[in-house]
Formats: C-alpha cells, structure tokens, sequence
C-alpha cells in the first residue's frame, strides 16, 4: 500500500472486512466480538425472527401505485434471503384499531404485534410499555413494530430483546410510513436490524446481502434513496 498513513491502512482493512463478511449472519469475523457483546448483555434471544412487512407496510404510503409484476419481483427476492415472514398485503380497514391487547389475545391472537407508529418511543418508554403489557400477556405473545421517526428505532428494539421479546417487525430499506399518523417515517430498516443482530451474534438465518439486493431493487423501482444506514454505507465502500 507505499506510503499510506497507517490510520488509513486501518481504515481500509476495516472496509475489505465488511466487503468479505458484513453479508454472512455467523461470520468468523462477527462471532468473536459478538460472543463478547452476547455475554455483557443478558437476557436476548438465541432466535430473532424478522417480520418483513415492506411489500405492504413499505408501500402502502407510496404516493404513486407501484405495477403488480414490480411488487411480484419484489417479494420473490425477498423470499430467496431466508426471511421466515413477509407481509404482502392487508385488507384490514385502517379506521379499525384494537384497543386492548388483552382483549386480542383473549380472543385467540397467537401474537400481538405493539407498534410505535408515528416513531416517537425511547428505551425508557419501549421499557415501560412492555413492563405493562406483560402483565397481561407473556412475551413470547409480542411482537414489536418501530418506526424510526426520531432515530430510536434499532435502541427501542435491543430494549425489548433484553426484555424476551424475539419478533420484529421491520421493512426493506426502511420504507414505509402511516397515512393516518402525519409526520410518520418509514419503519426501521430490515438491513439496519440484521446488521445489529448479526453484531450481537444473534441468529436470524436471513441473508443480509440479499436483503440489501431486495432493497435496491423496489427503491430504484419507486424512485427513491434508501434510508437503510447500513445499506448506505456498505454501497459507497464498495464504490471504493
């Protein structure tokens, strides 16, 4: 590398090593900083399963509607990164909101998904909600859906991983919005929490390279940047 500053060539190595392993969840890279990280914070889950919901959360907020064979090609591409569930679509009226969980799992609900709709939650109060909520209905139940409106998305999750918490909702390059919560963001980037995941050494079985493909794809598709951070960053090293 000639005369290169050593603070450079670090920084270079550091990016030739997110190139080779940033896409593989059980990298050899990951696993020993993620055994270190896994065994400082207690309580997380050996399984996190991921709930896509971009093909329907992701663009229902989309001003222009996106053709039948885009969203086609959008889900099989998602189907072929290992993600267990992906939400295609709903029927369900939006003037229709549960108001009590209890109420939904008394009912026969096998999950209850708690969503921070318009992205204004913290840990303390992602803490407090399910502190109340689990009163009533045991974690394995729950689910959680962030918006990261304000940025907390990805600390409001790790909250309720340390509380028992193992389904997240999240969507493809971060899209998605509420067109009935003004001032709403997109959903946390399902890039952005593999990534976390991957770096606690958390088993997901979802490709994340694949993943950053899905999400290039439908964002090119609609005309748009993706707002995955990680997604961002691992483009422009590559361009290096």
């Amino acid at each position: 590398m000639g005369n290169v500053p050593s603070a450079v060539k670090h920084c270079l190595s550091y990016q030739q090593l997110l190139r080779e392993h940033l896409w593989i969840g059980d990298s050899v890279a990951g696993a020993l900083d993620s055994a270190q990280e896994s065994s400082q914070l207690s309580g997380l889950p050996e399984y996190v399963k991921i709930v896509e919901v971009g093909p329907r959360d992701g663009l229902q907020n989309e001003k222009v509607i996106v053709p039948t064979d885009i969203k086609i090609e959008f889900i099989n591409r998602l189907s072929q990164t290992g993600l267990s569930v992906i939400e295609v679509t709903s029927f369900v009226s939006s003037k229709w909101v549960p108001q009590v969980s209890k109420r939904l799992y008394g009912m026969g609900c096998y999950e209850v998904s708690l969503g921070d709709t318009i992205g204004v939650g913290t840990p303390g109060s992602m803490k407090r909600m399910l502190e109340s909520v689990m009163k009533e209905i045991p974690p394995g139940a729950l689910a959680v859906h962030c918006h990261d409106t304000y940025g907390q998305a990805l600390a409001n999750i790790l909250t309720a991983l340390q509380m028992g918490i193992n389904v997240v909702d999240s969507a493809v390059s971060g899209l998605g919005g509420c067109p009935y919560a003004k001032g709403a963001s997109g959903n946390v980037a399902t890039e952005d929490l593999i990534y976390m995941l991957n770096g606690l050494g958390l088993n997901t079985g979802v490709d994340l390279y694949k993943v950053m493909e899905a999400g290039d794809f439908i964002c090119k598709a609609v005309h748009k940047n993706t707002n995955s951070k990680v997604a961002q960053a691992s483009f422009s090293a590559q361009q290096w």
